[in-house]
């Protein structure tokens, strides 16, 4: 299958194929073609350029399909590398809570939090999960994501991560979106182990791991290291148990205080460390010595009055950064990323170009699918967002923050 995309406004996003991942000011940059065209060869990016140096005739029969795409801003997909789409029910309970003063810590407390939604996933069905995880993947797609990591984590139970792991390969199986599995089996004690974490470590380890590796349905695994969950050494117990499984770390890391999760993490060469928003100058300088992405969740500091990871200090520092939804039931109840985008933009001062960087090439490095996705590159899957005629420029897009402004997504080219 050949397409042809043709007069585009701007094709913006471009990068060589070599290039993995942008460092520190390396994001102030966004490079684009006006007036282009894109060629799309059985789902990848074959050719683009400047409609002036179109190597083909538009009508020529050798394209199975033309597009014309007359005045509109072309991107490449959201690549979102943080979220806990599968779930059951949701916490609007605990959002009148936090309303009304109480932490997250103190909702954890009392049997909220985590543990509401493992009971809930607990007595769900797999049919049931499926229906409204594919609900929201549909969302997400439709509003720009083409890459996305999806976590287990509210099943604390060798069965239950199991079941969430099941669906995950489920979407996977249907959508062409790329989607990640990573187990996050240590994101709360589970109530059957209260009172006892180092035995509900233990159990992550020589129980639900082993089951996880056999069934082969995930790519990374993530630890909720912080303040009230994971210890740092019970961190590295886990991630080095996995290690010897094939899994790459993910940290969930300084959310909540200052945890050690971020040294955990570049010790241990994780993918990416998550969250940060305790993270200060030696967390920084030892991002910046590494190839660890800082995975940063402004969703969850709107939704919880949390202040915002200090994404311009990383910048600063030369680190690798990316912006990511976190959409889950009780912190971040949102996968829309054009709405993250913005929030780099307002609430944590990045550039747009920053700020696009952050949720394009920086957020497929986050995933290991930087070969394939976040950038307009001869080669890379042909995923890309088609904005609608009369929005006026890119700066436009992170601006009219609740407008909807895409028109269409393709995916693999279709």
């Amino acid at each position: 299958m050949l397409t042809l995309f043709k007069n585009i406004k701007q094709l913006r996003g471009i990068l060589p194929v070599s290039v993995r991942y942008l460092r520190g000011h390396e994001m102030d940059t966004v490079i684009s073609i006006d007036n282009a065209y894109l060629i799309a060869r059985d789902g990848f990016i074959e050719d683009f350029g400047s409609m002036d140096s179109c190597p083909i005739s538009a009508t020529s029969a050798t394209f199975n399909q033309v597009y014309d795409l007359s005045g509109s801003i072309v991107t490449p997909t959201f690549c979102d590398s943080h979220t806990h789409i599968v779930y059951a029910g949701s916490r609007q309970g605990e959002f009148v809570d936090k309303i009304n003063g109480l932490s997250y810590e103190e909702i954890a407390r009392r049997g909220g939090g985590i543990l509401n939604s493992a009971d809930r996933l607990a007595n769900a069905s797999v049919e049931e999960l499926m229906r409204d995880a594919d609900r929201r993947l549909n969302y997400a797609i439709k509003h720009g994501t083409g890459a996305i990591e999806i976590k287990s984590g509210y099943g604390l139970s060798t069965e239950s991560e199991l079941k969430m792991l099941e669906v995950i390969k489920s979407l996977k199986e249907k959508h062409k979106c790329d989607i990640c599995a990573t187990f996050l089996g240590a994101h709360a004690v589970g109530r059957a182990f209260a009172g006892r974490q180092s035995e509900y470590v233990d159990y992550v380890i020589n129980d639900m791991l082993p089951a996880v590796a056999r069934q082969g349905v995930a790519r990374f695994v993530d630890v909720f290291c912080d303040q009230g969950f994971f210890t740092p050494e019970e961190t590295s117990r886990i991630i080095e148990a996995a290690s010897a499984h094939g899994m790459r770390p993910k940290i969930h890391a300084n959310e909540l205080a200052a945890s050690g999760g971020v040294q955990v993490g570049v010790a241990h060469n994780a993918l990416s460390v998550d969250h940060l928003e305790r993270a200060g100058e030696e967390e920084l300088r030892l991002l910046a010595q590494s190839d660890t992405v800082a995975t940063m969740l402004p969703g969850a500091s709107f939704f919880l009055g949390m202040p915002y990871a200090p994404a311009r200090q990383a910048i600063d520092h030369d680190c690798i950064v990316a912006l990511a939804s976190d959409w889950n039931p009780g912190s971040s109840p949102s996968g829309s990323m054009p709405f993250i985008m913005s929030l780099g933009c307002i609430k944590m001062k990045l550039t747009p170009e920053q700020s696009f960087n952050a949720v394009t090439i920086n957020g497929a490095a986050a995933m290991g699918l930087s070969h394939l996705y976040g950038s307009i590159s001869r080669s890379k899957v042909a995923s890309f967002i088609v904005y609608k005629p009369y929005v006026p420029d890119a700066n436009y897009i992170p601006y009219a923050y609740s407008e909807d402004l895409i028109d269409s997504v393709f995916i693999c080219g279709k």
